[in-house]
Parts: C-alpha cells; structure tokens; sequence
C-alpha cells in the first residue's frame, strides 16, 4: 500500500509549474505523505506549497550545502537538513513507498537513475512513475532502448518504471483506492 511518494523535480520552473502545482493536490488531498528535495523554488516550491494547501503531509530532504542555494522550505510539515546528497537521497528513498518524477534537470535525472537501479539490483520493489509532458521523458526511454540494443541490460529493465502521461493518471497508476482518488478531484 503506498502511503508516502518521493517527488522528484526541478529546482526551476521549466515549462511545468501547474504540473507540479497540480501533482501537489492531488497527493496530499489523498492523504498520501509527500517527501521531496526540501528546497522552495522551482517545480520543488510549487509541488510543496500545494500539497500543504490541500491539508497534506510534506517532508523535505535538503543537504546543508543546498540550504540556501535552493531555499529551504520552512513552511512545511518537516524539513531535514542532510549532511550530503547521498545521505538525502538514501533518506528519500527509505521514506517513500512510490517514487515520481517529473520535469527536471541533471538532479533529477541522478534521483530517477539511482532509484531504477537499486530496483534493478533487488534493494527496493517501489513503483516508479515518470510523468511524460510534452513527452519530455521520451528521450530517456531512447537511452534505456539504446543500452538494451546494446547489450548493457536485458530488456526486463522496461518494467523497472512505468510512463504516465498526465498528473491525474498517477493515482490510479499507484492503485490509490478510487474512493480517495475522486476526494482528492473534488478537494482541487
């Protein structure tokens, strides 16, 4: 059962700023506990602020370096200053029981490769869901494709993450009760 879901995202706004507003009140109007990267600007900001608007749980994981380069967001259930990267990420990963992924840059891309591969190696069997805007991860299943035809993975590796193509396909992809899942429709 998932009741928590790391988001992973960009520190900037991209193209994407509703996407993550509206990803942020779907998750926390289901009651789902949100962690994600601590930080108050970007896709990370506007994810964090609307799932405590919609009365969610929103744990933030920020590495002391990153404290103020990404502002960490003070106006959350809980924000965890980290020693490292690695230390933020592994506490990401052991908190969530789903994993996210929207737009986002060279960070982000680092959280989605490391959670496929632990999952790969058998560390964690949590979904991951790549939300597909735009089709901005099409590029990426052409890398995973390419190192398939190349003989670096075995074509299993396709099943390691599931592609989503809208905010509100995530829910039902996580197999949120459909009760909870029209509460959080009608709290938006």
């Amino acid at each position: 059962m998932v009741n928590s879901v790391c988001v992973f995202c960009g520190a900037q706004y991209g193209d994407y700023r509703q996407a993550a507003a509206r990803l942020g009140a779907e998750l926390g109007s289901a009651g789902l506990e949100v962690v994600y990267g601590g930080g108050h600007v970007g896709l990370m900001g506007a994810l964090a602020d609307a799932a405590m608007t919609a009365g969610g749980r929103v744990v933030g994981l920020i590495p002391e370096r990153l404290l103020e380069r990404e502002v960490g967001n003070r106006a959350i259930t809980e924000l965890q200053v980290t020693d490292s990267m690695f230390e933020r990420k592994r506490q990401m990963i052991e908190r969530a029981d789903a994993f996210v992924t929207l737009p986002g840059g060279l960070g982000t891309l680092d959280e989605l490769l490391e959670v496929i591969t632990l999952r790969q190696l058998g560390y964690h069997a949590k979904p991951i869901l790549l939300i597909d805007l735009d089709g901005y991860w099409q590029p990426f299943v052409s890398l995973v494709e390419h190192v398939i035809r190349t003989r670096f993975a075995a074509p299993a590796v396709r099943e390691l993450f599931q592609l989503v193509d809208s905010v509100e396909a995530v829910l039902p992809a996580l197999g949120v009760p459909p009760a909870t899942a029209s509460r959080s429709v009608a709290a938006g």
